[in-house]
């Protein structure tokens, strides 16, 4: 059978495959979004020094790191849900809750990565800047928020960058609670035209040219970061 791209690209296919892409891109700045929150919230935590919160950083590091990212899915998914009054099970059906529970399992379990990213960043920083922001008067949150942090994402953002792309990456798992992101729009393509080398060249194509988007990105900034900071 020869080759025909435009088998897989054309009519309502080509539309799937828009349509899947948009939906893996939300998916991933939903993601994106709520593990940098979190992960900023673990970190400031876990800075404390406070026995308990400690623990608890850990244990959630420890979790979302060592538990199979597609176990998580369908925990949130499968198992959550179940615990949940039946009404609210209901008003969660009823607003795409393949997409919200997938947004909700990679966001927290990127959470972890990005928090260890930033914690190995903050390291790095001389711990007179945390003294100097004090003796200037400004409240602990004041200081890691306006002095520490930014250092400590400056010095992070390799890593961030590898596990954004990771994330990226990993959207592909919400396929298996039937989000209809790039990979699930892929495999029906391909059940329906039986092009499976063009159906996945095609999905190969758009995850690589996102990934290296990113990395592009990525490394634009860090050069801009590396520009501050030597002024």
């Amino acid at each position: 059978m020869a080759l025909d791209f435009s088998a897989v690209l054309s009519g309502n296919y080509g539309q799937m495959i828009v349509q899947g892409m948009e939906v893996t891109l939300e998916l991933a700045v939903g993601a994106w979004l709520s593990a940098m929150v979190i992960a900023l919230v673990l970190v400031v935590m876990r800075l404390t020094n406070h026995r308990i919160l400690t623990f608890f950083v850990a244990a959630w590091v420890s979790y979302h790191r060592n538990v199979p990212t597609l176990i998580q899915l369908m925990m949130w998914y499968f198992a959550l849900p179940t615990l949940l009054p039946e009404s609210l099970q209901m008003w969660i059906n009823d607003r795409n809750a393949e997409f919200i529970f997938s947004m909700i399992a990679l966001g927290l379990c990127q959470s972890a990565y990005f928090s260890e990213d930033i914690r190995s960043g903050l390291r790095a920083i001389p711990a007179g800047q945390t003294e100097g922001a004090r003796a200037l008067g400004m409240s602990y949150l004041r200081a890691m928020w306006s002095v520490i942090l930014p250092q400590g994402i400056r010095n992070a953002w390799p890593a961030l960058i590898n596990h954004t792309v990771l994330l990226f990456k990993n959207t592909s798992l919400a396929m298996a609670i039937g989000v209809a992101e790039l990979t699930y729009v892929t495999r029906d393509i391909e059940n329906q035209t039986f092009r499976t080398f063009e159906s996945y060249a095609v999905a190969t194509v758009g995850y690589l040219a996102c990934s290296l988007f990113l990395m592009a990105v990525g490394a634009v900034l860090a050069r801009r970061f590396q520009r501050a900071y030597a002024r």
